[in-house]
């Protein structure tokens, strides 16, 4: 649809903005995945998660919205440019783990190269985790919007993001274990953890998912299931 020039600017400044969202929380979570803890929200059943899945998740959140709005080649520009950015901070990474500390440096070469020393594995591993997640959260997320009509927005984008985060789950433990990161003894209880994790998280986002495509679609005037911003 032709927008005016001011919407045009605010379309294309909240594509940057949830753009910066999705690598911010990519980036992170392949920075902090070393740490894990125990949560038990319920009481009765304790999840053992790794810290970086706390921001994982929003990056599918993320794309869901730029699928509804922006559409399917936007989402994927903007899971490219993850890529990008996290090889990108892998790379930096590495660098800065050549540099010798100084003798007042907070961090010694050792405690920096401990803290991230499975980085390039970690990075690796969520790389093929996170193209085949993303990759296949987009590509059902356009199935389901299809075969429904552009109707039950809830349903696509649970179960899109169950099916793609059900297989980044399962691909990312699976590479640590092959790599030696975790014991395999503990891949089916993390990929179970994880799993249950994102799908928990799915449902209580999908409340906030509507409410915010719902905002942008009136806000640019999106009339009919299915419509979308046509930028380039």
């Amino acid at each position: 649809m032709l927008l005016t020039p001011k919407k045009r600017d605010q379309a294309e400044l909240l594509y940057l903005i949830l753009g910066g969202l999705f690598i911010t929380s990519l980036v992170t979570s392949n920075l902090i995945f070393q740490k894990f803890f125990s949560w038990s929200p319920f009481g009765w059943y304790t999840f053992e998660l790794s810290v970086g899945i706390i921001a994982y998740p929003i990056t599918f959140l993320v794309t869901d919205i730029i699928s509804e709005v922006y559409g399917r080649r936007r989402a994927n520009r903007v899971v490219l440019a993850g890529v990008f950015a996290s090889m990108f901070s892998l790379a930096i990474v590495m660098v800065s783990s050549t540099a010798q500390a100084t003798e007042w440096s907070p961090l010694s070469n050792a405690e920096f190269n401990k803290t991230f020393n499975y980085t390039f594995i970690a990075v690796s591993a969520s790389m093929a985790a996170y193209l085949l997640a993303q990759l296949l959260d987009v590509q059902l997320f356009h199935f389901w919007k299809r075969l429904t009509k552009g109707k039950h927005l809830w349903l696509r984008n649970n179960l899109s993001t169950m099916a793609s985060q059900f297989a980044d789950t399962f691909v990312i433990i699976g590479l640590l274990c092959t790599f030696g990161v975790i014991p395999w003894e503990l891949f089916r209880p993390l990929v179970i953890n994880g799993f249950l994790f994102k799908v928990l998280f799915a449902m209580i986002d999908t409340p906030f998912a509507y409410l915010l495509i719902y905002g942008l679609r009136r806000h640019f005037g999106l009339k009919g299931h299915g419509a979308e911003l046509e930028l380039r």
